[in-house]
């Protein structure tokens, strides 16, 4: 099944267009990396996908038109993780968490069995259940961005996209949260998140789509983007592309002459 096509999607950001006529989509079951240089048009493409920008072009969730879901049907198939981490009230940790149950009940219902559950579940696959009863305001940059995850994990849709999921996550978070959103792939489930870390994205995305200048450069299999010639083209880098025991391996190493 088809969880996110678009269609031919323009956008313009203070009057300068932004995206060009972009055309993608996302199948189960894929974690899909949106990589590029800074102002590519990544967080764009993410926020556009959601409607929270004005665009042209088709959208379509699950096979629905995007523009014509209702907002809690759209948020019980779709969770969005963006790139502000900043929290504006002292709530608990598991309240903050508990919030991503809302799409699934009515107003003011409380939690049931299913729904704590889910909540227990995104704590604990975030490693933040230990300090639950903590004001999330407190927290470090790094903790805030594992709570917001795991928010975005109890609600439970079956398609999330990730603005810089891994931004301010030291590198044994940033690597738990690629396995997990692989995990969550391999469950039938769809990732869709930008990535500055070409390493990251190489190693745990099946499928990775370059965007550059509003376009997309090239879309496929880790291997089949990552080439040395696009690295140079688009980034400006050379780069090292090697082979390890757990996928590949790129390590820019200096600025292309």
């Amino acid at each position: 099944m088809t969880l996110l096509a678009i269609d031919q999607l323009h956008t313009s950001l203070g009057g300068k267009p932004v995206l060009h006529g972009l055309s993608l989509a996302v199948q189960e079951g894929e974690f899909v990396g949106l990589i590029g240089p800074n102002g590519a048009g990544k967080s764009t493409l993410l926020r556009a996908a959601l409607g929270l920008i004005p665009s042209t072009g088709k959208i379509a969730i699950a096979g629905k038109d995007a523009a014509a879901m209702p907002a809690k049907e759209r948020a019980r198939h779709l969770a969005y993780l963006p790139q502000e981490r900043e929290i504006g009230w002292p709530v608990s940790v598991e309240m903050l968490v508990s919030l991503g149950r809302a799409p699934h009940r009515p107003a003011f219902a409380g939690l049931d069995a299913a729904d704590t559950a889910k909540i227990e579940e995104a704590m604990r696959r975030m490693e933040v259940d230990a300090f639950r009863h903590r004001p999330a305001t407190d927290l470090s940059g790094g903790e805030k961005a594992r709570v917001l995850i795991a928010r975005a994990l109890a609600q439970d849709a079956p398609l999330l996209l990730a603005d810089e999921p891994t931004a301010g996550l030291d590198p044994s978070h940033q690597i738990t949260l690629m396995r997990l959103f692989a995990q969550l792939a391999a469950e039938g489930r769809d990732v869709v998140a930008s990535l500055h870390d070409l390493g990251l994205a190489a190693r745990w995305c099946t499928r990775l789509i370059l965007i550059d200048k509003g376009r997309i450069v090239a879309d496929g299999a880790p291997r089949e983007v990552l080439t040395a010639a696009r690295l140079r083209s688009v980034y400006g880098v050379e780069a090292y592309l090697g082979e390890t025991q757990g996928g590949m391996l790129v390590m820019p190493l200096d600025v292309a002459s």
